[in-house]
């Protein structure tokens, strides 16, 4: 008969008490308050400069896009470029009257339109002097499709073009410095050709153009009809679209090429654009600057977690002889390495947190202290507080691993 052998139950080995670790992280910053604080104040800085370099960057981004929005998302432009270089001595084909009008019955989602009939005439100033000023036959339209801004009085309407009434729109600065204010210019007659023209109101464009549109500082706007007194030929020098969704600009800009494409020559050529390629533009400019400074936030994380590392090297080698009395007390390697990693965790979320707290109070303070509406993103601040945790997990690894792998017995006699 045998003997019944029995085996011993296998020894597991102690678990790791994480909130026993935790404290005494704790207790060693308590210790060490001057060490912690200045070690933390990189990731502070680093990650406080990430939320606001996110908030720069949607802020000026808003900015640009609400200036070329102010011009006017919806419109479209269609301007008689030249005749092709191949061919000599072209016939100049500009566009007309009747290709306005064409364009509004063959493309949907037109809602507005608006030539542009250029003249140019002189006008006295006061003392003998004269000045040149720019005179535009415009439709009662173009206020809309050029997103004008009437300061004073009002700009003429369809009664008017109808009836071809003698009025015009002056802008602002032409009236302040002929008159004196943009009231007293209200019901003063400014000749054209001799034909008297009354001011029925002042205007602006709602962004300033720097004049690099047909409006420059001494710009009179008159009825197109009336414009026709000055000139022979329905010939106009631009066409003004708008729409009625800016979803719509894209599809309607091919579409008037073509019907103004169809209505002349196949070798003259003519601009037909409108803004949307340049919100993209504006659009990659300004990601493009917010990525540049957020690599800018990212050196100063990295150089924030690089001075962890050396403060958490330093304190391995001030705590060697503590860390060979808990390993002869029974301590893990595994328990050594997650109590530096969770120091060095502790410091980085701390920072982080703190960071993130001064980087949303400066634009929130902003908004709630001025008429400014500051965008600011709740996801830069997420983003934060994990690249924050990242560079404390990689940056305390190395300490911990240090820490970890220390002899006890030569800790033990460590002075």
């Amino acid at each position: 008969m045998g003997t019944a052998t029995t085996t011993a139950p296998k020894r597991q080995p102690p678990k790791m008490v994480y909130g026993e670790v935790l404290s005494f992280a704790y207790e060693t910053f308590r210790s060490n308050k001057v060490r912690f604080a200045l070690t933390a104040l990189g990731m502070v800085i680093g990650t406080a400069s990430l939320i606001l370099v996110v908030t720069i960057g949607m802020t000026g981004k808003q900015y640009v896009l609400n200036q070329i929005q102010s011009i006017g998302t919806n419109q479209i432009e269609a301007e008689y470029q030249s005749g092709a270089q191949r061919v000599a001595n072209v016939t100049p084909d500009p566009l007309t009257i009747d290709d306005l009008k064409a364009a509004q019955e063959q493309v949907p989602g037109i809602v507005a339109a608006s030539p542009v009939v250029s003249l140019g005439e002189r006008i006295p100033v006061g003392g003998g002097k004269e000045r040149d000023i720019s005179v535009l036959g415009v439709f009662p339209d173009y206020k809309i499709v050029r997103n004008l801004v009437v300061s004073t009085g009002r700009f003429f309407d369809s009664k008017d073009e109808q009836e071809h009434t003698k009025v015009g729109v002056i802008t602002q600065k032409m009236a302040e410095e002929l008159y004196g204010s943009q009231q007293e210019a209200i019901g003063k007659i400014i000749k054209l050709t001799g034909l008297p023209f009354t001011v029925v109101g002042t205007f602006r464009e709602r962004v300033d153009t720097f004049g690099q549109t047909e409006v420059v500082d001494y710009t009179m706007l008159i009825p197109y009809t009336v414009s026709r007194y000055f000139t022979d030929t329905p010939n106009v020098k631009q066409i003004y679209f708008s729409t009625a969704d800016p979803s719509m600009v894209q599809p309607a800009t091919e579409q008037i090429r073509r019907v103004i494409q169809s209505r002349h020559r196949a070798e003259s050529v003519y601009n037909v654009m409108n803004l949307t390629q340049l919100v993209v533009l504006a659009e990659k400019t300004a990601n493009a600057l917010t990525l540049v400074l957020l690599l800018v936030a990212a050196v100063v994380l990295l150089v924030s977690g690089i001075g962890i590392m050396n403060i958490m090297l330093a304190t391995v080698s001030s705590r060697i002889r503590e860390i060979g009395i808990r390993k002869a007390l029974g301590a893990t390697n595994r328990e050594i390495r997650f109590q530096f990693l969770a120091e060095a965790m502790t410091i980085s979320l701390v920072g982080g947190l703190i960071g993130v707290v001064i980087g949303l109070a400066i634009p929130y303070s902003v908004r709630f202290l001025t008429e400014y509406r500051i965008p600011i993103s709740g996801l830069s601040a997420i983003v934060a507080i994990l690249v924050s945790s990242f560079v404390g997990v990689i940056f305390g690894t190395v300490p911990a691993a240090r820490a970890a792998k220390l002899d006890p017995v030569e800790s033990l006699r460590y002075e």
